[in-house]
């Protein structure tokens, strides 16, 4: 029988990043990569090895979340993520209810591969349906249909008893009543968990490139903020409550994989590019994985793992990062919990002044208990952030 060793914190999640995918789509920033072939069996080989490698560092804390992230991860041979499964199950003990998350997209969905995926262990799906109009999928760069989509979810449904799927509102020429349609649809559909982002323009994509060159437009400030009023107002009475900045769910049905992220609790990373928040000996450390698929595989091969950074990081560093993940959440940053995470207290980690007219213009709340963004404080999140930071 496995020793399971006590820690102060009170589990571990995993990321597992799988690089591949059909299409780059134009908004994506993620490390992905298109691949008409993808070595199977080498990529299982060695992001096998390198958990092993992550695992055998660590302390014997309770794992709470796997999540296979991409990509496309539901590209990948379910085998390999019982693989996957298997290891990191055996070498860590497991919490109650442990999480385990797979993305997939409707193109790469069929029933017999979610089915093997679910006696795999994966407990929830995550689709990456983005739209239900045909007119946005085309300008998504996505390769799916509306019926795939939801003949996909249709699909799920029956097979894993978590669910979630993601949407992108707030696309060019998109008007209120327009995603009030669409937004309606999708909740009739949806089990207990929706993913509402509007878009970005993130550098280094294509619809970067468009923007700068004014071939694409989004919509202004006042029009963002109606569309995530309404949002707001009709994932209520669906009872899915904005748990996070973009993230909607039914009491309890809460992504556990990105509370990890956002509360600021430690997680590994593994696969190419992956980050992770480790604590080792009472310190935190950050890591990053070589982004590059090739690169990534060459050095698991010769090292058994694939880390390009491993950062101490300080007090400061970690105060930031956690306002960063923390604010984006409705429950806010505790105060004590901060103190316990970071080091330093919380009021000396903002600008008391800038907080303060914060909190008068409605943009956040203070209790000298716990920090919170209000709605319209959160759709302005990166500016809330870059005032609070001494």
């Amino acid at each position: 029988m496995k020793a399971r060793v006590q820690n102060t914190q009170q589990g571990i999640g995993l990321y597992i990043h799988w690089p591949f995918c059909l299409a780059k789509c134009p908004y994506c920033d993620f490390n992905s990569y298109v691949a008409e072939h993808i070595p199977q069996e080498a990529y299982a080989k060695a992001l096998v090895q390198e958990l092993k490698t992550a695992l055998a560092e660590i302390p014997k804390i309770p794992l709470t979340s796997i999540f296979f992230g991409g990509g496309t991860p539901s590209l990948m041979f379910p085998s390999t993520a019982q693989a996957l499964i298997d290891t990191a199950t055996s070498l860590l003990p497991v919490s109650d209810n442990l999480e385990i998350t797979l993305e997939a997209n409707p193109t790469s969905v069929e029933n017999q591969k979610l089915k093997d995926f679910y006696h795999a262990g994966v407990n929830r799906a995550s689709l990456g349906i983005q739209s239900l109009t045909p007119t946005a999928l085309k300008a998504l760069g996505r390769e799916h249909s509306v019926s795939q989509a939801i003949e996909a979810l249709t699909i799920a449904k029956k097979i894993f008893p978590r669910i979630s799927f993601d949407l992108i509102y707030a696309r060019e020429g998109q008007t209120i009543k327009e995603w009030e349609k669409e937004l309606q649809e999708a909740l009739a559909l949806a089990h207990d968990h929706l993913s509402l982002y509007q878009l970005t323009i993130e550098p280094g994509t294509i619809f970067a490139k468009q923007y700068r060159q004014g071939k694409i437009t989004l919509p202004d400030e006042e029009l963002s903020t109606d569309m995530l009023n309404t949002t707001e107002a009709i994932t209520h009475q669906y009872e899915l409550k904005a748990y996070e900045v973009s993230n909607y769910a039914k009491p309890g049905a809460e992504s556990r994989h990105n509370l990890t992220y956002w509360r600021y609790k430690d997680y590994i990373g593994i696969g190419p590019g992956a980050h992770g928040r480790v604590t080792l000996d009472q310190t935190l450390y950050a890591t990053e994985r070589h982004k590059n698929p090739v690169k990534w595989l060459e050095h698991v091969r010769q090292n058994g793992h694939a880390l390009s950074v491993k950062e101490a990081l300080t007090p400061v560093e970690k105060a930031q990062e956690m306002l960063l993940m923390g604010l984006r959440l409705t429950e806010g940053i505790q105060a004590h919990l901060f103190k316990e995470r970071c080091g330093i207290a919380l009021m000396d980690a903002v600008n008391m002044s800038m907080l303060e007219a914060l909190v008068d213009e409605d943009f956040l709340t203070w209790d000298q208990y716990c920090l919170k963004t209000t709605p319209q404080g959160r759709l302005r999140l990166n500016a809330i952030l870059e005032a609070l930071l001494k």
